[in-house]
């Protein structure tokens, strides 16, 4: 049986990613060192290891946050009926994830494709990435000959290829949704 989790580790565990947060706000994602959350936390480094494994596993719980903040104000949009408006809806999405090539190379090591041990927060958002999407294509006007789980797995998948790009100097030259309007128009419209 799990032993329920102190209430001083959890005093712990927020502080250091209230430190984090801050030191992400001042500095960016890729600039933050361990022993800048430790100092600024005021707990020692391997207590900082007790917690996270790696800068990465601190990584995924604060980006893994705001994906879902960003999700939570796509979920809050009405839902969106054409490519165009899908386009918008995704750009606060876009916009988190181009931050820093940090966030986006910390995102794909973290969204499960990795095969990593244990689901962690961003792999959960991939998920309910998922959910959104196929609650947006459910009564859309949508090709229906395949389900609205693959479609929505293709939008992800075109999502994640459109911001590569960006990162790409050989293919940057093109902003991001007007590299992936014609991706999700090919993917998602019934033939002509």
């Amino acid at each position: 049986m799990k032993q329920p989790v102190q209430q001083r580790t959890l005093k712990t565990r927020a502080r250091l990613l209230a430190a984090a947060e801050e030191v992400v706000q001042a500095q960016g994602f890729e600039a933050l060192r361990v022993d800048q959350v430790v100092v600024r936390a005021g707990v020692a480094k391997g207590t900082f290891f007790a917690h996270f494994t790696d800068k990465d596993a601190l990584m995924s719980q604060l980006i893994g946050a705001r994906i879902n903040a960003a999700l939570d104000g796509i979920e809050a949009r009405p839902t969106p009926r054409d490519v165009d408006q899908i386009v918008q809806a995704l750009l606060p999405l876009m916009a988190l994830l181009t931050r820093e090539r940090y966030v986006f190379d910390v995102f794909l090591r973290h969204s499960g494709a990795a095969l990593a041990e244990e689901i962690g927060p961003i792999a959960e958002t991939i998920g309910r990435f998922q959910e959104v999407l196929e609650r947006w294509l459910d009564g859309a006007p949508v090709r229906r000959d395949v389900s609205v789980a693959v479609l929505a797995e293709g939008i992800q998948a075109f999502l994640i290829q459109v911001i590569a790009m960006h990162f790409c100097a050989l293919h940057s030259d093109v902003d991001m949704p007007t590299r992936l309007d014609p991706y999700l128009r090919a993917w998602l419209l019934p033939p002509a």
